[in-house]
């Protein structure tokens, strides 16, 4: 099993900053990729949207709506992953959940709140 705590979400200011942080615990010796999903407030069950992910070896993916505005990184001796967002938008209010992959596995953080206000 894994454990994911994250941590770094709030309320922000149109234009401003956030970093997140999802630290992992437990059976971690064989993460891959790590990364960030939000869910937007709305109908239930609206679907999550993969903000950024990063592979072990460091190679980056993101969403088209963050792209140029977020930064995922990661430290694999402290199994985070973290994220980054500059220049944020009301569009960006969202929760925030981090994952990983361990094996064939998907682990989910709690979730962390995001609001921007404009």
């Amino acid at each position: 099993q894994v454990q994911l705590v994250e941590s770094g979400g709030g309320l922000v200011q149109a234009g401003g900053s956030l970093r997140l942080s999802c630290a992992a615990s437990g059976n971690t010796f064989s993460i891959s990729s790590m990364g960030w999903y939000r869910q937007a407030p709305g109908a239930p069950g609206k679907q999550r949207e993969l903000v950024a992910s990063i592979g072990y070896g460091g190679s980056t993916n993101y969403a088209d709506s963050v792209k140029g505005r977020a930064i995922i990184s990661r430290d694999n001796a402290k199994n985070t992953v973290y994220l980054q967002m500059n220049s944020l938008k009301p569009e960006d209010t969202a929760v925030y959940y981090c994952y990983v992959v361990v094996s064939s596995d998907t682990y989910w953080g709690q979730g962390t709140q995001v609001t921007v206000s404009s």
